[in-house]
């Protein structure tokens, strides 16, 4: 029995174009059941649509795609009617914040809601009605795979083991990379520059309410939150989203349509709000968003204080993931570490995967050192802030061996155990599940019985 490798990356594609097809003009498809599963079918129109939409949206759709959709399909519905048995806790609330993240990234791909719904055809409530099943069934299907592999572990004798067996000569080779970790301080701004932002927003507030200006006029003026102020401040959301600051989200939901709040203070900066449309928990909004301006004051400080955090890390008093840990004010430092990593999880890293501040300074170290405190601009936003870097290793060209690449490998030897057990659980269990393919599906897609390891019953 073989069961596809890394079934959780084709689930995202199937996540990816679920929504796709839900944001796109429906298709004039002869539509028909190519699979059931328990009482769960598997319709002709959902894998082509899914493709077409794939292929319209730019993603790498697999040699074969029907069968491999399909395949796929059948595993994701097993594991989705297993998760309901055994009482898997996926909650609205989680369906409905993976709903408004993707139905975000459509809208930055389109430009606006109106485009998104015109493109569509329907409105964004019913591009998410549409969407919502396959969400939450994905989202079971996944919280049941993390069940069945969540105990399982790695020796390094395991590791060792994966390693001797892999073919000297598919041994691949890795050009030089790096191991850079930082830790991040953002400067807290003054309290008078607070107050003259906050001065600056209620006069926007004024002139909007007064109407010798609009909306969206001030937000394409003043707003600098570059990614909604050419649509006039507007975005959806929902008041359910864990992506959404919660002051922004609870101000919000507080307005009635058309209110406008005065300045409100959020982890990004300071916000005026207007709801413009809501329907239970779904809201339109637009936004002008102002940064307090960080002075050579509040730098200064911040670089004081990566000072003193550097001098316990070169005398050795503290480890650096613990320094991290209790003084980087980076947000994700805690779930992700104080590393860049690599694409295959480890804190490997090549050059070109590092912002070019960083590539420049590293020219300048050596493995072991720690740079001065020094002044840096967040990607992608304007937010200022002091780091220090560890220029903790430097791999040299060369072809993949235990010794300069054990973390990748016992990565890759864990997530072959992990297959492995998922194949054992699904010998085990799929007897129990009554699933039947059309015939020409069969036909067409030979290796399916090989796949799910059990004789198909046809229809």
């Amino acid at each position: 029995m073989r069961i596809v490798k890394n079934i959780l990356t084709v689930f995202s594609f199937l996540f990816l174009i679920t929504i796709a097809a839900s944001a796109q003009p429906q298709k004039v498809i002869a539509d028909k059941v190519m699979a059931v599963v328990g009482d769960k079918p598997i319709l002709y129109s959902d894998i082509v649509n899914s493709i077409l939409d794939a292929k319209r949206q730019g993603a790498e759709v697999p040699e074969n795609a029907e069968c491999v959709l399909l395949e796929q399909a059948l595993i994701s519905k097993v594991l989705m009617l297993q998760a309901e048995k055994d009482s898997l806790p996926v909650t609205d609330e989680e369906v409905e914040a993976e709903l408004e993240q993707r139905v975000r990234y459509f809208v930055g791909q389109v430009g606006t809601v109106e485009a998104l719904e015109q493109m569509a055809g329907k409105t964004v409530y019913q591009i998410k009605d549409d969407a919502r099943e396959s969400v939450r069934e994905r989202k079971l299907a996944e919280a049941m795979q993390r069940k069945i592999v969540e105990n399982v572990k790695i020796t390094p004798n395991e590791v060792k083991a994966f390693y001797d067996n892999i073919p000297k000569d598919s041994l691949p080779f890795f050009e030089s990379e790096v191991e850079i970790g930082q830790i991040i301080s953002f400067p807290k701004p003054s309290r008078d520059l607070e107050k003259y932002i906050i001065d600056e927003m209620n006069n926007y507030r004024r002139q909007i309410l007064n109407k010798s200006a609009t909306f969206d006029q001030m937000a394409k003026r003043f707003s600098e939150d570059e990614g909604t102020k050419e649509r006039g401040g507007i975005f959806q959301l929902n008041r359910n989203d864990k992506n959404v600051d919660p002051v922004f989200l609870s101000t919000s939901f507080r307005l009635k349509v058309d209110s406008i709040s005065p300045p409100v203070k959020s982890k990004f900066g300071f916000h005026i709000i207007q709801m413009v449309e809501r329907n239970g928990d779904d809201a339109v909004v637009r936004h002008i968003l102002r940064f307090v301006p960080i002075t050579e004051t509040e730098i200064a400080e911040s670089k004081v204080k990566l000072d003193s955090v550097r001098k316990k890390l070169v005398n050795n008093r503290m480890e650096f993931n613990e320094a991290a840990l209790k003084y980087s004010d980076a947000e994700d430092v805690k779930f992700n570490g104080a590393f860049f990593k690599g694409g295959d999880g480890s804190t490997f890293v090549t050059i070109d995967q590092l912002d070019k501040d960083i590539v420049a300074l590293i020219r300048t170290m050596k493995p072991g050192d720690i740079s001065q405190p020094l002044e840096y601009q967040e990607e992608g936003t304007k937010k200022k802030g002091v780091r220090i870097i560890y220029f903790k290793n430097r791999t040299e060209p060369h072809r993949m061996n235990l010794k300069d690449d054990y973390s990748r490998i016992s990565l890759s030897a864990l997530d072959q155990k992990k297959q492995n057990v998922l194949q054992k659980w699904f010998k085990d269990h799929l007897s129990t599940y009554n699933i039947v393919v059309d015939n020409d599906n069969r036909a067409a897609c030979p290796n399916l019985e090989k796949i799910l390891g059990k004789d198909l019953k046809g229809f």
